[in-house]
């Protein structure tokens, strides 16, 4: 497929079929080898554009190395199941600009844990080939117990017997974030690698930098 055409769907139907066809590709299994960067991106989009913002950070030390944006034309306006289309060509501009290659990618958003399989987190591992995380404040579909109080406690996500991702209270005492692999990685390795990235807040450090980013970009746009 053409990467104009994975990006920039006419409409709902032929995203969908997009989805379809980059389900073909997914690869759910363990990390080949511990990555030595990671690349976090996050988003903002307004009525007319997309502002995306990506940061490398060595791993696992997390020390920042390189932050590179992007903006695009809102072509694509947000639908739930279809973030992808929305932000993922600012995002996956932001990251082909990076001078390096990153290890893996963790984005703010769905992996598998997605009506289709297909959050913006596999859809844009699939896209570059790359292991790729997804961690999202909020739950799409799937249920869960709710894991224990204390910071690091997980539980399994689950939708229709499959085993999706895990509910992780990344903060003592907060809201769960929700964590699924997009591609190149297995549930048990998204899982370890984001409670790497932990710091003091609910969200991971790297996309905590990601987000601050975006809306820096935004700001300064309007």
């Amino acid at each position: 497929m053409k990467i104009k055409r994975i990006l920039f769907p006419g409409n709902i139907k032929e995203a969908r079929k997009i989805q379809a066809e980059l389900l073909n590709r997914l690869k759910i299994m363990p990390l080949k080898r511990q990555p030595k960067t990671v690349a976090a991106a996050d988003a903002a989009f307004s009525e007319k554009e997309v502002m995306a913002g990506v940061c490398l950070f060595s791993f696992p030390d997390l020390k920042l190395l390189e932050i590179q944006t992007a903006t695009e034309p809102l072509l694509f306006p947000y639908r739930t199941g279809y973030l992808s289309f929305c932000e993922g060509p600012a995002i996956y501009k932001a990251i082909s600009k990076l001078g390096r290659e990153p290890s893996l990618l963790l984005l703010d958003g769905q992996g598998i844990a997605h009506p289709r399989k297909m959050g913006i987190a596999t859809f844009i591992g699939i896209i570059l080939d790359t292991p790729s995380i997804g961690c999202a404040k909020s739950i799409l579909v799937g249920k869960f117990e709710q894991p224990g109080i204390r910071k690091g406690s997980a539980s399994e996500i689950f939708h229709q017997k499959e085993f999706l991702g895990y509910a992780l209270r990344s903060r003592t005492g907060v809201k769960p974030i929700f964590v699924s692999p997009g591609h190149l990685i297995d549930q048990k390795d998204s899982l370890r690698i984001v409670h790497l990235c932990l710091s003091e807040f609910r969200v991971p450090e790297p996309l905590r930098q990601a987000h601050l980013l975006s809306k820096k970009i935004k700001s300064l746009r309007l």
